[in-house]
């Protein structure tokens, strides 16, 4: 402690009884330690840094200093019990003695020789309820990945001391729960595009696959439904997309996929072990024993692929992962970050990863290493998410590619694509009826079929593989002309396959 009465953590040798801190982790820590300064006891702070930026250890060794400067206590709140492990070994590397308060510790007292406290949320609420936890002279809280909301049920406890909260993202992970009601001041730590450019990070490349998302719906909690979710990525064409993406991007690589749903990841599973890759599926119903196994397993095999659901967004680091694969579209910004930054570790062999997207979410918040105005986010969530581009206009932007193994089979053909929105406003600058829009787009696919078949049967054949490439530029046709009504778009589809078909066997009929 200061003469003045302030906390001034600088005061304190980093490296005595510490470890070796990077610049931009001793810079955090000093723009920390003037914040609290500047604010009464009951107020509090919220820190922002990247996944792999090393929150832990800042923490770690702000508890170190804060203790030795004060001799007050800390206690850090985690909402997971590996996190709770994983501060409590940190902690202890850095020479503070700690205790874990879990489901197994049923009461704590005040007279224990302990500096700091590691405890999970709903265990120490119920202890603080029953009264059977004593925690006297603490002097701050710290509160780990700050934006999940039920570290809140344990504010009231500790009114009286400031409270610092670190978090990769600081926006809350509920729409209705904004973090500026519980935080009143805000650090920003090094951005991500820093620490890629001075290799703390990897480097991500990033490949998406556009999906069509009109299916998904959104729940109170602002993201999308576990259901609908289910609905789509279950369904046979979304993991043939998937492996496809795979196989094209990431093959023989280390990978990691996030999915919404644990049928999902069964079915990633399944799908993966029949084309003959080594995979394994990982959620929270997996007991303690086999999760070790499993990521011990993922550890040490080189082509390892890791299917999961949400169990591995927090408090896991495997440094070797060269692949994320984000095989569900989300709306949450700290969720996209969480699941990239599973690949952004460095090691001695790898500066770069890949980052598979099927879900949208490049086009929704940019890529991962992007600049983000984190002030602007904490202080108008709202605005934040009144922003977000919904996902027709993520689709209005979308342009058709066809597969190279689909085009392929229409190597005979030299014209196979159409631009609809041109096509539409040149039919409407002649003063045509948009129609024609639809009449030359199935004139062009009758063509593509007719060149390249044999008899009229390979050609109805070919005219079902155009499936994705009818519905796009009937997708496209309907913003066009302000009709999406689903009702409509179905009519439109099955029309437009009874007409190409009709005209496929009126050509056949021609050179009988």
């Amino acid at each position: 402690m200061s003469e003045n009465g302030t906390i001034d953590l600088s005061e304190i040798d980093s490296i005595e009884d510490g470890k070796d801190l990077y610049p931009f982790q001793e810079a955090a820590i000093q723009e920390i330690s003037r914040k609290l300064n500047e604010l009464e006891d009951n107020h509090n702070v919220l820190f922002q840094l990247p996944t792999g930026g090393g929150k832990t250890v800042i923490f770690s060794e702000i508890t170190r200093r804060y203790v030795k400067s004060t001799g007050k206590k800390v206690l850090i709140l985690t909402h997971r019990i590996e996190l709770c492990k994983q501060t409590s070994r940190m902690l202890s590397e850095f020479n503070v003695d700690n205790m874990i308060i879990d489901s197994k510790v049923k009461s704590v007292s005040d007279g224990n020789d302990y500096i700091a406290f590691v405890a999970m949320v709903e265990t120490l609420n119920n202890r603080l309820q029953e009264e059977k936890i004593t925690l006297n002279n603490i002097g701050l809280v710290i509160v780990d990945e700050a934006h999940y909301n039920s570290f809140r049920k344990l504010f009231k406890y500790f009114e009286d001391v400031n409270i610092l909260g670190v978090t990769a993202t600081p926006l809350s992970s509920s729409i209705k729960l904004p973090m500026n009601e519980n935080y009143q001041e805000l650090v920003i730590g090094e951005s991500i595009s820093s620490l890629v450019n001075k290799n703390y990070l990897s480097r991500a490349t990033t490949y998406s696959y556009n999906v069509s998302l009109d299916t998904l719906r959104v729940g109170i909690n602002g993201d999308y439904t576990v259901k609908s979710s289910e609905q789509l990525y279950g369904n046979y064409m979304m993991q043939e997309k998937l492996v496809r993406a795979y196989e094209e991007k990431s093959k023989g690589k280390k990978t990691l996929i996030f999915n919404n749903g644990i049928a999902t990841s069964f079915g990633v599973y399944d799908t993966f072990k029949a084309a003959g890759y080594e995979i394994q599926h990982l959620d929270h119903h997996v007991g303690e024993q086999e999760r070790r196994e499993i990521l011990q397993w993922f550890k040490n095999t080189p082509d390892a692929i890791l299917t999961s659901v949400g169990i591995l967004t927090t408090g896991f680091d495997e440094p070797t992962v060269e692949t994320i694969i984000l095989n569900r579209a989300t709306r949450s910004l700290a969720l996209y970050h969480q699941m990239i930054g599973r690949g952004s570790r460095v090691t001695e062999t790898k500066k770069r990863f890949s980052v598979i997207d099927l879900g949208n979410n490049l086009h929704r918040f940019g890529l991962w290493d992007a600049p983000v105005d984190w002030y602007h986010i904490f202080q108008a969530p709202h605005q934040y998410y009144d922003d977000l581009k919904s996902d027709e206009v993520i689709e209005r932007q979308f342009v058709y590619e066809m597969p190279d193994d689909l085009r392929d089979k229409f190597s005979k053909s030299e014209d196979i694509d159409l631009n609809v929105k041109s096509e539409y406003n040149h039919a409407m600058s002649l003063g045509y009826h948009s129609k024609v829009v639809i009449v030359k787009s199935i004139d062009q696919h009758t063509r593509m079929c007719v060149e390249n078949a044999d008899d009229i049967w390979d050609a109805l054949d070919l005219a079902k593989e155009l499936k994705d490439d009818i519905q796009d530029r009937i997708k496209h046709y309907s913003y066009c002309t302000i009709k999406t009504t689903k009702n409509y778009l179905v009519w439109l589809e099955e029309d437009y396959y009874r007409r190409l078909n009709s005209q496929i066997r009126k050509e056949f009929a021609k050179r009988d």
